[in-house]
């Protein structure tokens, strides 16, 4: 069993920058690829970005691909997501989550609660 807390939401301006972190319980973490979601008010859950176990091969969504970084400490069980140039539609409640290493949703097995962020224009 892995549970999953996710920090660092909160509120940004457009251009400006968060950094979300997912500290991850249990002693498999660097068992898992660990991926981020978000969803948008009135959207599906859409992917963002992943990271394999090491933390040596990642895939991101278009949408956030040159803004967006992806990175996971397996000493300390957490994974990060560095946000820059934010822009108003990236307003979405974003979770953390620890599967395979996909870009599908249906292939992660534990999730976070979400943290929310909210970009200003």
């Amino acid at each position: 069993q892995v549970q999953l807390v996710e920090s660092g939401g909160g509120l940004a301006q457009a251009g400006g920058s968060l950094r979300l972190s997912c500290a991850a319980s249990g002693r498999t973490f660097n068992s898992y690829a660990m991926g981020w979601f978000r969803q948008a008010p009135g959207k599906e859950r859409e992917f963002v970005t992943v990271t394999s176990t090491t933390g040596y091969s990642t895939i991101y969504a278009d949408s956030v691909k040159g803004r967006f970084t992806v990175s996971r400490d397996n000493a300390k069980n957490t994974v990060y997501l560095q946000m820059n140039s934010l822009k108003p539609e990236d307003t979405a409640v974003y979770y953390c989550a620890a599967g395979q290493y996909s870009r599908n949703a249906k292939g992660m097995n534990y999730w976070g609660k979400g943290t929310l962020v909210t970009v200003s224009s």
